[in-house]
């Protein structure tokens, strides 16, 4: 099992999101995909410390008050392991991009986001971290094939 979090950090007054597409990184499973910023728990950490960790080590930018939307469960994603993770926005930031070594950062709109190549999944529930709902999900993929989805809204 492996804790993470995702976080998508937004831009409010020209509508963009914050993406890194995963090219730099040797043997990244997450190869050619875009992505939020974030990765797994370190020893003690919150999921709001693990959020606010992931984003400044992969962007530079620090992060205040990151909002959980929703926790979704991989059940063997990558082929080894159950992920469990925590899907936070945060649109408070200070900070400078970095030249990332997951990938290449870019600020995206929010009306293409889902034109990106992102796993299938994401396509999905990224629409849902702009509802005003919280939700609980599980995605099942079959060797980096996507399968179907169940979700509960609270």
């Amino acid at each position: 099992m492996k804790l993470a979090t995702l976080c998508y950090v937004m831009d409010k007054t020209n509508n963009k999101t914050l993406m890194i597409h995963r090219i730099k990184k040797k043997d990244d499973y997450h190869e050619g995909k875009w992505n939020g910023l974030g990765g797994k728990f370190d020893k003690g950490e919150s999921p709001e410390d693990c959020a606010i960790r992931e984003v400044f080590e992969e962007s530079g930018l620090k992060i205040k008050n990151p909002r959980m939307h929703g926790f979704i469960t991989f059940p063997n994603f990558d082929g080894k392991y159950d992920w469990y993770v925590f899907i936070f926005t945060a649109d408070n930031y200070v900070g400078e991009l970095i030249d990332s070594t997951e990938g290449n950062l870019e600020w995206i709109s929010n009306d293409k986001l889902t034109s990106l190549n992102l796993w299938d999944g994401d396509k999905i529930f990224m629409e849902w971290i702009f509802r005003d709902k919280f939700f609980s999900a599980k995605f099942k993929y079959e060797k980096g094939k996507f399968i179907n989805y169940e979700v509960f809204f609270y």
